[in-house]
């Protein structure tokens, strides 16, 4: 018997060894992943400015201490003498980026560095970093990224490739370049990465092996407990606690099978929050976690039967099935959980014209005697969630009305 125990018990650890490691590793991939997410959104931001530049042709600033004339830019009129105060000198997009680098390093610590391998202004020169990032753009690639450390703790190095436009020939022509040849590239350094919560991670698989031991010791009762928190992970949605895709898989099959069985009909409604991408843009991820917990809380009271059920389907998207529901019924309910979502009155200044979370839902039903499979019935929902999408959101679409 003792050998047992411990044999368990080492098996025991080896999984929450396992567990961990692979956490750990999950959170690495996250942390890479979401750091590359933001230097991304900073090398477009950059981009984007550029292009405003380029797109006047010709952008022009007075000359002070800090906006001297650039002697790279080789261009006719490239100073203006308006008066004796006043001469403006042209800031082209490699100067303008130049001094966005400036701003951006003293107020936010990020680092924006355009480069070549084939700079006009010395001070453009590549880093080793960068002459590699560079060299592989030439292959084919288009980003690189890597944690770094720059002296002062660990950083993220972010580079993407700049295609040559026509705009850029007038100072670029010289050197060889043609229109869409890789002339370079914006290097973006962020001085801070996403944070790995290891203390956590540790503390959360420290807490399983010894809960899991000593409910091995005692005799396993401890056991069922940790199984039942597991199968909950499984089945349940971790953000909003309603039951995930995963969870909705098995129920389908097990009401469409039902609805065959005692003949009744069985409807589906999925819905998706309007605008919802504009929506964790303006306000956050933070807000739009809290948002999607209160549009789930709101769709879970809008249902009255115990049998009814709903899930997170994926993102903002949910899915409700409504057993023993004819068209009408099913239609009345989507119209309550559109209303109650309403009346949240969660504000949402993107979503226009009702500045407020809406969601729009489709709805399938599969009447009694109709020969429907359950994935039918469910792109059926999907087709008139993208009519109603269509026809200006917040609304609710039945798929046969959407047909007639």
């Amino acid at each position: 018997m003792k050998k047992n125990i411990f044999i368990v018990c080492a098996i025991w650890a080896a999984i929450t060894a396992s567990s961990f490691f692979w956490n750990y590793r999950n959170a690495l991939s996250e942390q890479r992943s979401l750091a590359f997410q933001t230097a991304r959104s900073c090398f477009q931001q950059i981009v984007l400015f550029r292009s405003w530049n380029a797109a006047h042709g010709a952008v022009f600033v007075p000359v002070t201490k800090y906006s001297q004339p650039n002697p790279y830019l080789q261009v006719p009129l490239r100073d203006i003498k308006v008066n004796k105060a006043l001469t403006l000198t042209q800031v082209n997009p490699a100067y303008m980026t130049r001094q966005l680098s400036e701003i951006a390093l003293i107020r936010d610590g990020i680092k924006f560095h355009i480069t070549s391998l084939k700079p006009i202004r010395p001070g453009n020169r590549a880093t080793p970093i960068e002459e590699a990032a560079l060299k592989n753009f030439e292959k084919g690639s288009t980003e690189e990224g890597a944690i770094i450390n720059n002296g002062e703790g660990k950083a993220f190095f972010y580079m993407a490739a700049l295609r040559t436009e026509a705009s850029c020939l007038k100072c670029h022509a010289v050197q060889g370049y043609r229109e869409g040849d890789i002339r370079g590239g914006i290097s973006v350094i962020l001085p801070y990465i996403p944070r790995i919560p290891l203390l956590m991670i540790s503390a959360v698989h420290l807490f399983m092996l010894s809960a899991g031991l000593l409910g091995l010791v005692l005799a396993g009762f401890k056991l069922s407990d940790a199984y039942a928190v597991i199968r909950r992970q499984a089945v349940f949605d971790a953000l909003t606690g309603i039951p995930n895709r995963h969870s909705f898989s098995e129920r389908i099959l097990t009401e469409y099978n039902r609805s065959l069985r005692d003949s009744y009909p069985l409807s589906i409604i999925m819905g998706d929050i309007d605008n919802f991408k504009l929506y964790n843009d303006t306000y956050g991820h933070a807000a739009g976690d809290e948002c999607l917990r209160s549009v789930a809380k709101s769709i879970e009271k809008s249902l009255k039967r115990p049998g009814d059920f709903c899930a997170r389907y994926g993102g903002e998207e949910f899915i409700i099935i409504l057993p023993a529901t004819d068209q009408s019924g099913a239609v009345k309910i989507a119209d309550e959980i559109r209303d109650n979502i309403f009346n949240l009155k969660i504000p949402h200044e993107k979503s226009i014209p009702a500045q407020l979370v809406t969601i729009s839902l489709g709805v399938a039903t599969k009447n009694t005697g109709e020969i429907i499979a359950h994935d039918g019935l469910l792109k059926m929902a999907d087709d008139a969630l993208y009519i109603a999408k269509e026809k200006g959101r917040n609304r609710v679409e039945h798929y046969t009305e959407c047909r007639g």
